[in-house]
């Protein structure tokens, strides 16, 4: 082994556990590694060697076939059923090819033949060290991924979105998701992606509206040499970069009948033609769609393909926007805050009980990604550690004194009882807009029997239909 191999094969060392009944061989095995600075524990039996698993936690296992009290691939098993992120490393005096396959099949990364080569040994364990190292690294960044992407918030609505993902994601299915601009479209697709089978594989997304018409085709499927002006050199689109993974095609409302159909041929077909080639292309992918447009309405208007919308529309996902999540404002706000100030090496920050307010009633027409900026902006901007009211944009705080005064006004009724029935008529308009005057969701929000608030609305002289919704806004 030359000086660069060692100086490699040395820069990793940790705990190896050696599970072998030979003890001449346990001593020899243990001397070498130990100079390669490595810990080293023994046992001579599986019982002993599995204790000393759950109680040392090895980096590394090397495990003999053959032991006095078990199998030596039985043990491996166990190690396995016990959760351990081990790398087992099999050592046998009587290898065949059958066995060496069955222990890699049950998660050994490596087979070893006595008599033992001390140099094979060497390499063979820091190259277990290694692999536990990149499954370490593997497994923090997809929690990372998993973090960054979660879905934070306990609203009802999250909480069936979240069970709708829990449920969908290690599935092959077509998901369709829905909402307004800002409300995590992409988010909810990664997430999906990272938990479902495909997560160790590409993930691949287009903004359908963000490429010119002409350009869309050859985006999603590619082109070769010389098949129109400019194309200079073969490219692969986006369906083949996303070969055994997940395609997110983000705001596919946008996309002309032309390209709708045949993005519909590749899901019908699972395969497809580069501009100007022949040559057909199998794909195996699984496709995300997202939208904020209603697409029924789209294909009244003869802008969507009915066909198309059936075939994405599997597995329908609805996000509803911000100002419906009233419970959530404050929970996502902290994240933010708190995670920004964090990158910017900043206290953590925290709000007033004003500004808490100001931020619970305002209607955020930017959803999420509105709220996010914002935070962002006051994690820079703000040099104390209390946020308050005077600190958020003009357009929240000014919407919240607004609504102080409102209630103010009240001050000046005298009687006791007209400024209740003020401030009822009020607090129900309020929450009534916040639920985009949906009566049944506005009922269950406040705690009111539905029946109860249609007869409120009736005295008050409220009209939930469409066409007053300004009317109501202005009474407001």
């Amino acid at each position: 082994m030359n000086n660069s191999a060692t100086d490699l094969a040395t820069s990793i060392t940790g705990k190896i556990l050696i599970i072998d009944d030979e003890r001449e061989i346990c001593k020899a095995v243990s001397d070498i590694l130990r100079d390669e600075g490595h810990r080293v524990i023994v046992a001579h039996d599986a019982q002993s060697g599995l204790k000393l698993i759950g109680k040392e936690m090895p980096e590394v296992c090397l495990l003999d076939v053959w032991l006095p009290d078990q199998d030596g691939l039985v043990v491996l098993e166990k190690i396995r059923s016990l959760g351990s992120d081990v790398c087992v490393v099999m050592i046998s005096g009587h290898a065949n090819i059958e066995t060496a396959v069955k222990a890699t099949r049950l998660g050994a990364v490596d087979f070893l033949e006595k008599p033992l080569s001390l140099e094979k040994l060497v390499m063979s364990v820091e190259n277990a060290m290694r692999i536990r190292s990149l499954r370490a690294e593997n497994a923090n960044l997809r929690m990372r991924m998993e973090k960054r992407y979660r879905l934070i918030g306990e609203s009802k609505a999250m909480l069936q979105v979240r069970d709708t993902i829990d449920v969908v994601a290690s599935k092959n299915s077509i998901v369709l998701i829905t909402g307004e601009n800002g409300t995590g479209k992409e988010n909810v697709a990664r997430l999906i992606h990272e938990r479902g089978l495909r997560s160790r594989r590409p993930f691949v997304a287009i903004n359908c509206a963000a490429i010119p018409e002409e350009l869309i085709e050859s985006e999603l499927f590619g082109f070769e040499k010389g098949s129109f002006t400019g194309a200079i050199q073969s490219k692969r689109g986006k369906f083949e970069q996303a070969h055994t993974g997940t395609l997110f095609l983000d705001e596919i409302g946008d996309m002309s009948l032309k390209v709708q159909s045949k993005v519909l041929r590749v899901l019908q077909e699972q395969r497809f033609e580069r501009i100007g080639s022949a040559e057909t292309l199998d794909v195996d992918v699984r496709v995300i769609a997202a939208t904020n447009k209603n697409i029924e309405e789209a294909i009244k208007r003869g802008e969507f393909r009915e066909d198309l919308f059936y075939r994405l529309n599997v597995i329908p996902i609805q996000l509803p926007p911000l100002r419906e999540r009233g419970g959530d404002i404050l929970s996502l706000a902290n994240h933010y805050l708190t995670a920004f100030s964090s990158e910017e090496g900043m206290n953590s920050k925290r709000f007033s009980s004003s500004a808490e307010r100001a931020l619970m009633s305002y209607h955020w027409p930017g959803n999420i990604r509105e709220l996010k900026n914002i935070m962002e902006r006051l994690s820079i901007m703000v040099r104390d550690d209390l946020i308050e009211e005077i600190h958020l944009p003009a357009e929240i705080g000014g919407h919240r004194r607004n609504s102080d005064n409102e209630i103010s006004a009240l001050m000046h009724t005298d009687k006791f009882r007209d400024a209740k029935a003020d401030f009822e008529k009020l607090f129900i308009l309020q929450k009534l807009k916040q639920n985009e005057f949906n009566v049944s969701r506005t009922a269950e929000t406040i705690g009111l029997e539905r029946s109860h608030l249609y007869r409120k609305l009736k005295a008050y002289g409220i009209d939930t239909d469409g066409d007053r919704k300004a009317e109501a806004d202005e009474e407001l």
